[in-house]
Protein backbone atom coordinates (compact mmCIF):
# COMPACT_ATOMS: atom_id res chain seq x y z
CA UNK A 1 0.00 0.00 0.00
CA UNK A 2 1.48 3.34 -1.08
CA UNK A 3 2.05 6.21 1.32
CA UNK A 4 -0.18 9.20 0.61
CA UNK A 5 1.57 12.04 -1.21
CA UNK A 6 -0.05 15.44 -0.65
CA UNK A 7 0.37 17.87 -3.55
CA UNK A 8 0.81 21.65 -3.04
CA UNK A 9 -1.36 24.11 -4.93
CA UNK A 10 -1.33 27.79 -5.80
CA UNK A 11 -4.02 29.56 -3.73
CA UNK A 12 -6.48 31.82 -5.54
CA UNK A 13 -8.10 33.45 -2.52
CA UNK A 14 -9.56 36.36 -4.48
CA UNK A 15 -11.57 34.10 -6.78
CA UNK A 16 -15.19 33.88 -5.66
CA UNK A 17 -16.61 31.96 -8.62
CA UNK A 18 -18.54 28.83 -7.70
CA UNK A 19 -16.33 26.67 -9.91
CA UNK A 20 -13.47 28.75 -11.36
CA UNK A 21 -12.70 27.44 -14.85
CA UNK A 22 -9.07 28.51 -14.36
CA UNK A 23 -8.63 25.53 -12.04
CA UNK A 24 -9.09 23.02 -14.85
CA UNK A 25 -5.73 21.57 -15.81
CA UNK A 26 -3.83 23.75 -13.31
CA UNK A 27 -2.45 23.63 -9.77
CA UNK A 28 -4.76 26.44 -8.59
CA UNK A 29 -6.68 25.76 -5.38
CA UNK A 30 -9.52 27.74 -3.83
CA UNK A 31 -11.11 27.67 -0.40
CA UNK A 32 -14.48 28.84 0.89
CA UNK A 33 -15.40 28.03 4.49
CA UNK A 34 -13.58 24.73 4.33
CA UNK A 35 -14.70 23.75 0.82
CA UNK A 36 -11.10 23.39 -0.28
CA UNK A 37 -10.03 22.10 -3.68
CA UNK A 38 -6.93 20.10 -4.58
CA UNK A 39 -4.68 20.64 -7.64
CA UNK A 40 -6.16 19.25 -10.84
CA UNK A 41 -5.15 15.55 -11.08
CA UNK A 42 -2.65 14.97 -13.87
CA UNK A 43 -4.04 11.51 -14.63
CA UNK A 44 -7.68 12.65 -14.94
CA UNK A 45 -8.95 11.82 -18.44
CA UNK A 46 -11.86 13.69 -20.03
CA UNK A 47 -14.16 11.46 -22.09
CA UNK A 48 -17.21 12.13 -24.26
CA UNK A 49 -19.57 9.82 -26.08
CA UNK A 50 -23.00 8.26 -26.26
CA UNK A 51 -23.77 6.07 -23.24
CA UNK A 52 -27.57 5.96 -23.27
CA UNK A 53 -30.66 7.22 -25.09
CA UNK A 54 -28.64 8.34 -28.15
CA UNK A 55 -27.41 11.46 -26.28
CA UNK A 56 -23.83 12.68 -25.99
CA UNK A 57 -22.39 12.96 -22.47
CA UNK A 58 -19.13 13.84 -20.74
CA UNK A 59 -17.33 12.07 -17.91
CA UNK A 60 -13.89 11.99 -16.30
CA UNK A 61 -11.91 8.86 -15.46
CA UNK A 62 -9.08 8.60 -12.95
CA UNK A 63 -6.89 5.48 -13.16
CA UNK A 64 -4.06 5.38 -10.60
CA UNK A 65 -0.52 4.62 -11.70
CA UNK A 66 -0.48 1.33 -9.80
CA UNK A 67 -3.40 -0.13 -11.79
CA UNK A 68 -2.11 -2.74 -14.25
CA UNK A 69 -5.22 -4.82 -14.90
CA UNK A 70 -3.80 -7.90 -13.22
CA UNK A 71 -6.54 -7.98 -10.60
CA UNK A 72 -10.05 -6.62 -10.17
CA UNK A 73 -10.25 -3.29 -8.32
CA UNK A 74 -13.07 -1.26 -6.72
CA UNK A 75 -14.88 1.46 -8.66
CA UNK A 76 -16.09 4.74 -7.17
CA UNK A 77 -18.66 6.85 -9.04
CA UNK A 78 -18.54 10.49 -7.89
CA UNK A 79 -21.58 12.70 -8.55
CA UNK A 80 -21.03 16.46 -8.45
CA UNK A 81 -23.19 19.08 -6.80
CA UNK A 82 -25.60 21.34 -8.67
CA UNK A 83 -23.86 23.76 -11.07
CA UNK A 84 -20.64 21.78 -10.70
CA UNK A 85 -18.95 19.31 -13.08
CA UNK A 86 -17.36 15.89 -12.98
CA UNK A 87 -13.89 17.41 -12.94
CA UNK A 88 -15.07 19.79 -10.23
CA UNK A 89 -16.05 16.82 -8.08
CA UNK A 90 -12.63 15.29 -8.62
CA UNK A 91 -10.88 18.32 -7.14
CA UNK A 92 -13.35 19.18 -4.38
CA UNK A 93 -13.04 15.63 -3.03
CA UNK A 94 -10.04 13.49 -2.12
CA UNK A 95 -11.16 10.49 -4.19
CA UNK A 96 -8.16 10.66 -6.51
CA UNK A 97 -5.86 10.60 -3.49
CA UNK A 98 -7.74 7.55 -2.19
CA UNK A 99 -7.37 5.95 -5.63
CA UNK A 100 -3.60 6.50 -5.57
CA UNK A 101 -3.33 4.87 -2.15
CA UNK A 102 -5.74 1.99 -2.69
CA UNK A 103 -5.39 1.33 -6.43
CA UNK A 104 -9.12 1.81 -7.08
CA UNK A 105 -10.58 3.59 -10.13
CA UNK A 106 -12.82 6.67 -10.05
CA UNK A 107 -15.26 8.03 -12.61
CA UNK A 108 -16.90 11.47 -12.40
CA UNK A 109 -19.77 12.07 -14.85
CA UNK A 110 -21.30 15.43 -15.77
CA UNK A 111 -25.03 15.88 -15.37
CA UNK A 112 -26.54 16.02 -18.84
CA UNK A 113 -28.52 19.27 -18.45
CA UNK A 114 -26.65 22.48 -17.57
CA UNK A 115 -24.73 20.93 -14.68
CA UNK A 116 -27.98 20.02 -12.87
CA UNK A 117 -29.00 16.41 -12.23
CA UNK A 118 -32.50 15.32 -13.21
CA UNK A 119 -33.89 14.38 -9.82
CA UNK A 120 -37.37 13.76 -8.50
CA UNK A 121 -39.20 16.28 -6.38
CA UNK A 122 -36.51 18.95 -5.92
CA UNK A 123 -38.10 21.54 -8.23
CA UNK A 124 -41.73 20.50 -7.93
CA UNK A 125 -43.96 23.42 -7.03
CA UNK A 126 -41.19 26.05 -7.06
CA UNK A 127 -41.71 29.42 -8.72
CA UNK A 128 -39.24 31.25 -10.96
CA UNK A 129 -38.54 33.53 -7.99
CA UNK A 130 -37.70 30.50 -5.83
CA UNK A 131 -35.36 29.16 -8.50
CA UNK A 132 -33.60 32.54 -8.89
CA UNK A 133 -32.49 31.75 -12.44
CA UNK A 134 -31.31 28.19 -11.77
CA UNK A 135 -31.60 25.84 -14.74
CA UNK A 136 -33.95 22.95 -14.06
CA UNK A 137 -34.46 19.50 -15.45
CA UNK A 138 -37.80 18.13 -14.33
CA UNK A 139 -37.77 14.38 -13.79
CA UNK A 140 -40.09 12.28 -15.95
CA UNK A 141 -42.81 10.32 -14.19
CA UNK A 142 -41.27 7.04 -15.35
CA UNK A 143 -37.78 6.71 -13.88
CA UNK A 144 -36.80 4.50 -16.81
CA UNK A 145 -37.02 7.62 -19.00
CA UNK A 146 -34.66 9.61 -16.77
CA UNK A 147 -31.58 10.09 -18.93
CA UNK A 148 -29.22 10.85 -16.03
CA UNK A 149 -30.18 7.57 -14.37
CA UNK A 150 -29.74 5.69 -17.62
CA UNK A 151 -26.43 7.40 -18.32
CA UNK A 152 -24.90 6.66 -14.91
CA UNK A 153 -26.04 3.06 -15.09
CA UNK A 154 -24.53 2.67 -18.58
CA UNK A 155 -21.33 4.39 -17.43
CA UNK A 156 -20.85 1.80 -14.69
CA UNK A 157 -21.33 -0.96 -17.26
CA UNK A 158 -18.81 0.72 -19.60
CA UNK A 159 -16.24 0.99 -16.81
CA UNK A 160 -16.68 -2.74 -16.20
CA UNK A 161 -16.02 -3.39 -19.88
CA UNK A 162 -12.96 -1.09 -20.09
CA UNK A 163 -11.27 -2.05 -16.79
CA UNK A 164 -11.06 -4.99 -14.41
CA UNK A 165 -13.67 -3.84 -11.91
CA UNK A 166 -14.68 -5.94 -8.93
CA UNK A 167 -18.50 -6.19 -9.37
CA UNK A 168 -18.91 -6.64 -5.62
CA UNK A 169 -17.08 -3.40 -4.79
CA UNK A 170 -18.79 -0.63 -6.75
CA UNK A 171 -19.55 2.49 -4.72
CA UNK A 172 -21.20 5.85 -5.33
CA UNK A 173 -20.80 9.20 -3.58
CA UNK A 174 -22.55 12.49 -4.24
CA UNK A 175 -22.48 16.00 -2.82
CA UNK A 176 -25.52 18.26 -2.44
CA UNK A 177 -27.61 17.71 -5.59
CA UNK A 178 -25.26 14.82 -6.34
CA UNK A 179 -26.31 13.37 -2.99
CA UNK A 180 -29.95 13.55 -4.09
CA UNK A 181 -28.99 11.90 -7.38
CA UNK A 182 -27.12 9.19 -5.46
CA UNK A 183 -30.22 8.54 -3.34
CA UNK A 184 -32.33 8.35 -6.49
CA UNK A 185 -29.91 5.89 -8.12
CA UNK A 186 -29.86 3.74 -4.98
CA UNK A 187 -33.64 3.75 -4.87
CA UNK A 188 -33.92 2.23 -8.36
CA UNK A 189 -30.56 0.60 -9.17
CA UNK A 190 -28.95 0.04 -5.79
CA UNK A 191 -28.48 -3.63 -6.67
CA UNK A 192 -25.46 -2.50 -8.74
CA UNK A 193 -23.75 -0.97 -5.68
CA UNK A 194 -22.16 -2.32 -2.52
CA UNK A 195 -22.37 1.06 -0.81
CA UNK A 196 -23.18 4.72 -1.23
CA UNK A 197 -22.36 7.97 0.54
CA UNK A 198 -23.87 11.43 0.43
CA UNK A 199 -22.87 14.79 1.86
CA UNK A 200 -24.08 18.36 1.87
CA UNK A 201 -27.72 17.82 2.70
CA UNK A 202 -30.44 15.20 3.09
CA UNK A 203 -32.99 13.99 0.55
CA UNK A 204 -36.54 15.33 0.48
CA UNK A 205 -38.98 12.87 2.11
CA UNK A 206 -41.29 12.44 -0.89
CA UNK A 207 -38.48 10.73 -2.81
CA UNK A 208 -38.12 8.15 -0.03
CA UNK A 209 -41.60 7.56 1.40
CA UNK A 210 -45.19 7.11 0.28
CA UNK A 211 -47.99 9.26 1.66
CA UNK A 212 -48.74 6.37 4.02
CA UNK A 213 -45.17 6.35 5.34
CA UNK A 214 -44.08 3.28 3.37
CA UNK A 215 -40.61 2.82 1.90
CA UNK A 216 -39.94 3.59 -1.78
CA UNK A 217 -37.04 1.30 -2.63
CA UNK A 218 -36.33 -1.10 -5.48
CA UNK A 219 -32.54 -1.36 -5.15
CA UNK A 220 -32.29 -3.16 -1.82
CA UNK A 221 -29.90 -2.74 1.10
CA UNK A 222 -26.33 -1.46 0.87
CA UNK A 223 -23.74 0.09 3.16
CA UNK A 224 -24.76 3.73 3.60
CA UNK A 225 -22.91 6.84 4.78
CA UNK A 226 -24.71 10.13 5.45
CA UNK A 227 -22.68 13.29 6.11
CA UNK A 228 -24.61 16.29 7.39
CA UNK A 229 -22.80 19.64 7.81
CA UNK A 230 -24.09 21.29 10.99
CA UNK A 231 -25.06 24.57 9.28
CA UNK A 232 -26.03 23.06 5.94
CA UNK A 233 -29.40 24.71 5.32
CA UNK A 234 -32.14 23.43 2.99
CA UNK A 235 -33.22 24.17 -0.60
CA UNK A 236 -35.63 27.11 -1.14
CA UNK A 237 -39.36 26.87 -0.49
CA UNK A 238 -39.16 23.58 1.42
CA UNK A 239 -41.41 23.26 4.44
CA UNK A 240 -39.30 20.70 6.29
CA UNK A 241 -36.86 21.72 8.99
CA UNK A 242 -33.38 20.21 8.95
CA UNK A 243 -33.93 18.13 12.07
CA UNK A 244 -36.98 16.43 10.55
CA UNK A 245 -35.36 15.78 7.17
CA UNK A 246 -32.17 14.42 8.75
CA UNK A 247 -34.22 12.03 10.88
CA UNK A 248 -36.33 10.90 7.94
CA UNK A 249 -33.28 10.28 5.74
CA UNK A 250 -31.69 8.26 8.53
CA UNK A 251 -34.96 6.41 9.21
CA UNK A 252 -35.24 5.41 5.55
CA UNK A 253 -31.94 3.54 5.48
CA UNK A 254 -32.37 2.15 8.98
CA UNK A 255 -35.55 0.48 7.75
CA UNK A 256 -34.07 -0.69 4.43
CA UNK A 257 -30.94 -2.08 6.13
CA UNK A 258 -32.84 -3.28 9.24
CA UNK A 259 -30.58 -1.42 11.64
CA UNK A 260 -30.79 -1.50 15.41
CA UNK A 261 -31.95 1.72 17.04
CA UNK A 262 -28.92 2.21 19.32
CA UNK A 263 -25.70 3.16 17.53
CA UNK A 264 -22.18 3.47 18.85
CA UNK A 265 -21.18 7.12 19.05
CA UNK A 266 -17.71 8.51 18.51
CA UNK A 267 -16.79 12.19 18.37
CA UNK A 268 -13.35 12.93 16.99
CA UNK A 269 -12.63 16.64 16.96
CA UNK A 270 -15.49 18.15 14.94
CA UNK A 271 -16.53 14.83 13.36
CA UNK A 272 -19.59 13.38 15.13
CA UNK A 273 -20.07 9.72 14.13
CA UNK A 274 -22.99 7.40 14.85
CA UNK A 275 -22.35 3.81 13.75
CA UNK A 276 -25.54 1.78 13.22
CA UNK A 277 -25.33 -1.98 12.71
CA UNK A 278 -27.90 -3.57 10.42
CA UNK A 279 -29.07 -7.11 9.73
CA UNK A 280 -28.70 -6.47 6.01
CA UNK A 281 -26.14 -3.62 5.90
CA UNK A 282 -24.65 -0.94 8.13
CA UNK A 283 -25.27 2.80 8.28
CA UNK A 284 -22.87 5.58 9.29
CA UNK A 285 -24.26 8.99 10.20
CA UNK A 286 -21.78 11.87 10.43
CA UNK A 287 -22.58 15.39 11.62
CA UNK A 288 -19.71 17.82 11.07
CA UNK A 289 -19.43 20.63 13.63
CA UNK A 290 -19.16 24.22 12.32
CA UNK A 291 -19.45 23.10 8.68
CA UNK A 292 -21.37 24.96 6.00
CA UNK A 293 -23.00 23.37 2.94
CA UNK A 294 -20.57 21.22 0.99
CA UNK A 295 -18.13 18.46 1.83
CA UNK A 296 -14.81 18.40 3.61
CA UNK A 297 -11.75 17.53 1.57
CA UNK A 298 -11.03 14.51 3.77
CA UNK A 299 -14.50 12.94 3.48
CA UNK A 300 -13.54 10.41 0.81
CA UNK A 301 -10.92 9.02 3.20
CA UNK A 302 -13.53 8.84 5.97
CA UNK A 303 -15.94 6.94 3.70
CA UNK A 304 -13.24 4.54 2.65
CA UNK A 305 -11.36 4.03 5.91
CA UNK A 306 -14.40 3.62 8.17
CA UNK A 307 -16.85 1.87 5.85
CA UNK A 308 -16.23 1.07 2.17
CA UNK A 309 -12.85 -0.61 2.70
CA UNK A 310 -14.61 -3.41 4.58
CA UNK A 311 -17.71 -3.74 2.38
CA UNK A 312 -18.50 -5.98 -0.56
CA UNK A 313 -21.64 -7.39 -2.15
CA UNK A 314 -21.89 -11.07 -3.05
CA UNK A 315 -23.16 -12.24 -6.46
CA UNK A 316 -26.40 -13.17 -4.68
CA UNK A 317 -26.83 -9.55 -3.53
CA UNK A 318 -25.91 -9.99 0.13
CA UNK A 319 -23.94 -7.11 1.65
CA UNK A 320 -20.94 -8.10 3.77
CA UNK A 321 -20.09 -5.24 6.12
CA UNK A 322 -16.73 -6.11 7.63
CA UNK A 323 -14.57 -3.69 9.59
CA UNK A 324 -12.76 -1.08 7.58
CA UNK A 325 -9.26 0.28 8.01
CA UNK A 326 -10.61 2.14 11.05
CA UNK A 327 -12.99 0.12 13.29
CA UNK A 328 -16.47 1.59 13.65
CA UNK A 329 -16.43 1.76 17.44
CA UNK A 330 -17.91 4.24 19.86
CA UNK A 331 -15.83 6.33 22.23
CA UNK A 332 -14.23 4.07 24.85
CA UNK A 333 -15.09 6.58 27.57
CA UNK A 334 -17.97 8.98 27.03
CA UNK A 335 -21.08 10.18 28.82
CA UNK A 336 -23.94 12.41 27.70
CA UNK A 337 -26.60 14.14 29.80
CA UNK A 338 -29.51 16.39 29.03
CA UNK A 339 -31.63 18.59 31.25
CA UNK A 340 -34.72 16.99 32.72
CA UNK A 341 -34.03 13.49 31.40
CA UNK A 342 -33.60 10.71 33.94
CA UNK A 343 -31.44 8.70 31.54
CA UNK A 344 -27.83 9.18 30.46
CA UNK A 345 -25.57 7.87 27.69
CA UNK A 346 -22.58 6.06 29.16
CA UNK A 347 -20.21 3.45 27.65
CA UNK A 348 -22.34 3.45 24.46
CA UNK A 349 -25.54 2.45 26.15
CA UNK A 350 -28.49 4.06 27.88
CA UNK A 351 -28.38 3.99 31.66
CA UNK A 352 -30.71 5.32 34.34
CA UNK A 353 -30.04 8.21 36.71
CA UNK A 354 -31.43 8.54 40.23
CA UNK A 355 -32.99 11.82 39.10
CA UNK A 356 -32.87 14.11 36.04
CA UNK A 357 -30.04 16.65 35.71
CA UNK A 358 -30.83 20.31 36.38
CA UNK A 359 -29.61 23.25 34.28
CA UNK A 360 -28.37 25.88 36.75
CA UNK A 361 -27.29 29.47 36.23
CA UNK A 362 -24.56 31.23 38.20
CA UNK A 363 -25.79 34.80 38.53
CA UNK A 364 -24.53 38.21 39.63
CA UNK A 365 -26.96 40.47 41.53
CA UNK A 366 -24.85 42.90 43.57
CA UNK A 367 -24.84 46.49 42.36
CA UNK A 368 -27.39 45.90 39.63
CA UNK A 369 -30.39 47.54 41.37
CA UNK A 370 -32.48 44.41 41.16
CA UNK A 371 -31.06 43.27 37.84
CA UNK A 372 -29.30 40.00 37.05
CA UNK A 373 -26.33 39.00 34.94
CA UNK A 374 -25.85 35.32 34.12
CA UNK A 375 -22.15 34.49 34.54
CA UNK A 376 -22.40 30.83 33.65
CA UNK A 377 -24.79 27.96 32.99
CA UNK A 378 -24.02 24.41 34.07
CA UNK A 379 -25.64 21.00 34.03
CA UNK A 380 -26.01 19.69 37.57
CA UNK A 381 -25.82 15.88 37.67
CA UNK A 382 -26.38 13.55 40.65
CA UNK A 383 -23.07 13.30 42.49
CA UNK A 384 -23.59 9.61 43.07
CA UNK A 385 -23.60 8.93 39.32
CA UNK A 386 -20.48 11.03 38.75
CA UNK A 387 -18.75 8.96 41.41
CA UNK A 388 -19.87 5.72 39.75
CA UNK A 389 -18.55 6.92 36.37
CA UNK A 390 -15.02 6.96 37.76
CA UNK A 391 -15.19 3.98 40.10
CA UNK A 392 -15.15 6.23 43.19
CA UNK A 393 -16.74 5.50 46.55
CA UNK A 394 -19.80 7.61 47.41
CA UNK A 395 -20.69 8.30 51.08
CA UNK A 396 -23.74 10.51 51.67
CA UNK A 397 -24.53 11.80 55.16
CA UNK A 398 -27.65 10.57 56.93
CA UNK A 399 -29.52 13.78 56.07
CA UNK A 400 -28.03 13.75 52.51
CA UNK A 401 -27.05 17.43 52.85
CA UNK A 402 -23.37 16.57 52.62
CA UNK A 403 -21.47 13.77 50.93
CA UNK A 404 -17.95 12.40 50.62
CA UNK A 405 -16.43 10.95 47.48
CA UNK A 406 -13.25 8.86 47.71
CA UNK A 407 -11.47 8.82 44.34
CA UNK A 408 -9.52 5.78 43.22
CA UNK A 409 -6.25 7.67 43.69
CA UNK A 410 -7.10 8.22 47.36
CA UNK A 411 -8.20 11.86 47.28
CA UNK A 412 -11.07 12.59 49.65
CA UNK A 413 -13.69 15.06 48.43
CA UNK A 414 -16.47 16.73 50.44
CA UNK A 415 -19.54 18.50 49.09
CA UNK A 416 -22.31 20.38 50.94
CA UNK A 417 -25.66 21.83 49.98
CA UNK A 418 -25.39 25.47 48.91
CA UNK A 419 -21.58 25.53 49.06
CA UNK A 420 -19.58 26.56 46.00
CA UNK A 421 -16.43 24.94 47.32
CA UNK A 422 -15.33 21.34 47.30
CA UNK A 423 -13.05 20.21 50.11
CA UNK A 424 -10.16 18.22 48.63
CA UNK A 425 -8.31 16.44 51.44
CA UNK A 426 -7.31 19.33 53.73
CA UNK A 427 -7.85 22.24 51.31
CA UNK A 428 -10.67 23.85 49.31
CA UNK A 429 -11.29 24.40 45.62
CA UNK A 430 -14.05 26.57 44.21
CA UNK A 431 -16.45 24.95 41.76
CA UNK A 432 -18.26 26.68 38.89
CA UNK A 433 -21.37 27.01 41.05
CA UNK A 434 -22.82 25.84 44.35
CA UNK A 435 -23.94 22.27 44.99
CA UNK A 436 -27.70 21.74 44.76
CA UNK A 437 -29.88 19.51 46.91
CA UNK A 438 -32.85 17.95 45.13
CA UNK A 439 -35.06 15.06 46.22
CA UNK A 440 -32.68 13.98 48.97
CA UNK A 441 -29.55 14.06 46.83
CA UNK A 442 -26.65 16.38 46.00
CA UNK A 443 -26.10 17.56 42.42
CA UNK A 444 -22.90 19.22 41.17
CA UNK A 445 -21.67 20.59 37.87
CA UNK A 446 -20.67 17.73 35.59
CA UNK A 447 -18.49 20.15 33.64
CA UNK A 448 -16.43 21.12 36.70
CA UNK A 449 -16.19 17.65 38.24
CA UNK A 450 -15.01 15.98 35.02
CA UNK A 451 -12.62 18.72 33.99
CA UNK A 452 -11.04 19.48 37.35
CA UNK A 453 -10.46 15.99 38.69
CA UNK A 454 -9.95 14.01 35.47
CA UNK A 455 -8.88 16.57 32.84
CA UNK A 456 -11.67 15.46 30.51
CA UNK A 457 -13.15 17.31 27.57
CA UNK A 458 -16.71 18.59 28.00
CA UNK A 459 -18.76 19.93 25.10
CA UNK A 460 -22.29 21.38 25.21
CA UNK A 461 -24.65 21.79 22.27
CA UNK A 462 -28.40 21.86 21.70
CA UNK A 463 -29.18 21.04 25.33
CA UNK A 464 -26.81 18.05 25.58
CA UNK A 465 -23.58 17.86 27.60
CA UNK A 466 -21.02 15.38 26.25
CA UNK A 467 -18.02 14.22 28.32
CA UNK A 468 -15.13 12.24 26.88
CA UNK A 469 -11.43 11.59 27.39
CA UNK A 470 -10.28 13.32 24.19
CA UNK A 471 -10.95 16.48 22.21
CA UNK A 472 -14.53 16.34 20.93
CA UNK A 473 -16.93 19.07 19.81
CA UNK A 474 -20.56 17.96 20.02
CA UNK A 475 -22.66 19.10 17.04
CA UNK A 476 -26.33 20.07 17.06
CA UNK A 477 -27.69 17.14 15.00
CA UNK A 478 -25.70 14.59 16.99
CA UNK A 479 -27.10 16.18 20.14
CA UNK A 480 -30.57 15.76 18.65
CA UNK A 481 -29.85 12.09 17.93
CA UNK A 482 -28.62 11.57 21.51
CA UNK A 483 -31.88 13.08 22.79
CA UNK A 484 -33.83 10.65 20.63
CA UNK A 485 -31.73 7.75 21.94
CA UNK A 486 -32.38 8.74 25.56
CA UNK A 487 -36.10 9.20 24.83
CA UNK A 488 -36.36 5.90 22.95
CA UNK A 489 -37.54 7.66 19.78
CA UNK A 490 -34.77 7.03 17.22
CA UNK A 491 -37.39 5.38 15.01
CA UNK A 492 -40.96 6.70 15.14
CA UNK A 493 -43.69 4.54 16.62
CA UNK A 494 -46.19 5.87 14.10
CA UNK A 495 -45.02 6.16 10.48
CA UNK A 496 -48.12 8.15 9.57
CA UNK A 497 -46.10 11.17 10.73
CA UNK A 498 -43.74 10.62 7.81
CA UNK A 499 -46.69 10.26 5.47
CA UNK A 500 -48.14 13.57 6.68
CA UNK A 501 -44.80 15.27 6.01
CA UNK A 502 -44.77 13.86 2.48
CA UNK A 503 -48.32 15.15 1.88
CA UNK A 504 -47.46 18.64 3.15
CA UNK A 505 -44.43 18.74 0.87
CA UNK A 506 -46.57 18.01 -2.17
CA UNK A 507 -49.21 20.66 -1.38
Amino acid sequence: MSRLKLLPGTPDDLNRDYLPESIKGSDIVVNENGNNSRPYPERLIECTGVLADGLNDRWYVYVPEKYDGSSAVPLVVGLHGGLMTGWGHSIYTSWCYVADREGLICVFPDAHTERMWTVEGVFDGLSEEDLDGLPIALAPKDYRENHDLNMVRALIEKMQQDYRIDPGRIFMQGMSMGNVMTQQFCKYYGDMLAGAAGSGGPTQPDMMFTEEGGILNYGGPMAIWQSRPEVNGLPPAKIYDEFTVNKMSRTYWMRVNECGEIPEISIVGEDNFAFFRGRKADLVYLDIKNRDHGQTLDEAFLYWDYLFSGVRKTPEGRVISGEGRIPRKGDAFAAAFTEGNGKAWFHNRVTGLSQPPVLWQKCKYHGLNGGTIVRGEYLMVPLQFLAEMFGAEYRPSADTLTAEVILRDGRELQFARGSIVCAVDDTMRQMYCEALHRNGELLVSAEWFCRYFFNLHVSRCNGVTYVTDHFAELSCFMADLIKDILNGSVLPDDYSFIGSCVKRGKE
